[in-house]
């Protein structure tokens, strides 16, 4: 005696009614979303921290989990299902929320789970190998970002154009659009580092100065494209800076000193953020960098060897770890990052090591440290917990370091 309605692909309807049963909660709330390989989390937290810095009461869907009006909820994904989704934003209006700020995973777009929802700023950091064990290809990578930056799910887009994708992402936007750029003073938002420190210059030529407290210049890109959200979304700037300048984000760049070795968990784990995170690490020291490197399981297996690859040209010592294995052997991960790794010509490569256990590898980088020396932690970042075979036992890399 129950009507149903069978169609094609629930998916693509999903969005619309768990909109309805759940009020539209989406027209009731200023919405921002971030998407790109990396720095979404960091972005995110950047915009939120400068929404609370106006005043407004605010909440944040991501990879840390749901954090409504400062009070952090676990999540199961970075972008949650879109019944999820929608009841979340209806607790969202329930708690005084006045706005959102989402990041929005390219898996997200392409299983419909951000249905029902039309952002009011759309965010683009950067496009780099990941999730090629989904997408397949780069370009279908690409194209599953770019389908947030449609007149469908978005009004206004931010987009970094620092890589070559961002770019194209630029010319083929048909919503209205400003640039960002930390490189190229042609963008509509550009940082410069002027005698008083970074300062962003706007569309309309005014300079405002940013204080960034995560080091790297990725960082300060992140800043840029955090400040450009939030002024677009009706925020001072001074609000906004103001904001930005007590950022703290959980395993991003987070640091911890002790007899005179830094040590910095970071959730790195694309070649290309590792490289980002290295680098940086390297322009803050003047000691050797020492970075414990893993893969995930049931991942972009063809990142791994060039995680390796990038992590032994960039650091002195390498110690090759479990990540998350998840469903696969750990040692064949840890082999594939070892083969990247030797490609190195040996008088160019770090020193390289294997400990599988996880504990055990931050152990040995932390007993091979010296003053001035700095430990990097890399892959997990916030995450609470380590998967081998289905099993997930409690493992925090910030508390172990």
């Amino acid at each position: 005696d129950v009507p149903v309605l069978v169609v094609g692909a629930p998916r693509t309807r999903l969005g619309a009614v768990a909109s309805f049963v759940y009020g539209n909660p989406a027209s009731s709330l200023q919405l921002l979303a971030v998407t790109g390989t990396n720095g979404k989390t960091t972005v995110a937290a950047m915009v939120e921290s400068g929404l609370r810095a106006a005043g407004h009461v605010t909440g944040m869907i991501g990879t840390v989990g749901v954090v409504i009006d400062e009070v952090v909820h676990a999540g199961a994904r970075t972008t949650p299902e879109a019944t999820d989704l929608h009841a979340t934003l209806a607790m969202m209006v329930e708690a005084g929320v006045r706005s959102v700020v989402m990041e929005v995973s390219s898996i997200a777009l392409e299983e419909h789970r951000v249905d029902g929802v039309v952002y009011d700023v759309a965010a683009f950091t950067n496009l780099s190998q990941d999730h090629l064990d989904y997408h397949g290809t780069m370009q279908a990578y690409f194209e599953a970002k770019a389908g947030l930056f449609t007149a469908a799910r978005a009004r206004q887009a931010i987009i970094g154009v620092d890589d070559d994708w961002g770019k194209t992402l630029a010319e083929q936007c048909t919503i209205p659009h400003d640039t960002w750029s930390l490189l190229d003073p042609r963008a509509s938002w550009h940082g410069f580092r002027a005698a008083s420190g970074l300062e962003v210059v706007d569309p309309d030529g005014a300079r405002h100065r940013l204080d960034v407290p995560m080091p790297g210049s990725f960082n300060v890109a992140n800043a840029i494209c955090a400040f450009a959200i939030l002024v677009r979304a009706g925020v001072d700037p001074v609000d906004a800076s103001r904001g930005i300048s007590r950022v703290r984000v959980p395993g991003r760049m987070e640091r911890f000193e002790a007899a005179g070795v830094t040590g910095i968990v970071d959730y790195a784990h694309s070649p290309d953020a590792i490289e980002r995170v290295l680098r940086a690490a390297r322009d803050e020291s003047s000691g050797r960098i020492i970075a414990v490197v893993g893969a995930g399981g049931d991942r972009d297996s063809g990142k791994r060897p060039l995680m390796g690859q990038t992590a032994a040209r960039l650091a002195d010592v390498l110690v090759i770890t479990d990540d998350n294995p998840r469903s696969e052997d750990p040692a064949a991960i840890r082999a594939a990052v070892r083969e990247g790794a030797q490609r190195v010509a040996p008088l160019e490569r770090a020193e390289i090591r294997e400990e599988a256990d996880r504990r055990a590898a931050i152990t040995v980088a932390v007993g091979v440290a010296q003053a001035g020396d700095v430990v990097l932690v890399l892959g997990k970042g916030h995450e609470q917990g380590q998967d081998v075979g289905g099993v997930v036992t409690p493992f925090d890399d910030a508390t172990v370091l």
